[in-house]
Formats: structure tokens, sequence, C-alpha cells
């Protein structure tokens, strides 16, 4: 029973070395990172949709009068 145990103990202790290894590896933050500051862009330009629609065609505007003139 005694060795049962003491397997059973070896094996948590390694299963939380790999634990402890995998939550302190930064590998795949990075990704995680562009993910989310994609995904806020992504709400920003629903949410001023319009507004920068606008800002937009009023620049193509511009430039199409100012090149007439050149």
């Amino acid at each position: 029973m005694k060795k049962i145990y003491q397997g059973m103990m070896r094996m948590a202790a390694g299963l939380k070395r790999r634990i402890g290894g995998i939550l302190h590896d930064e590998e795949g933050m990075g990704t995680v990172e562009v993910i989310l500051i994609i995904l806020v862009l992504i709400g920003l330009v629903i949410i001023f949709k319009s507004q920068l629609t606008d800002l937009v065609e009023s620049i193509f505007d511009k430039i199409t009068k100012q090149a007439g003139s050149i």
C-alpha cells in the first residue's frame, strides 16, 4: 500500500511541475494580445462606422476636387 501511495505522490508531483511549466510559459501570450487588439479595433470600427465613413468620403472629395485643378 505504501508503494502505491509513493507512486501516486510522484505522479502528482510530476503533474504539478508540468502544470506549473504550462502556466508560466509565455510563448502564446503574443498571439492572445494580438487577437485582443484586433477585436478592440473591430469593435471601434463598428461603433464609429458612420463617422469614419463620413471622414473618408470627405477626404476623397477633397482629393478629387484638388486633382482636377492640377
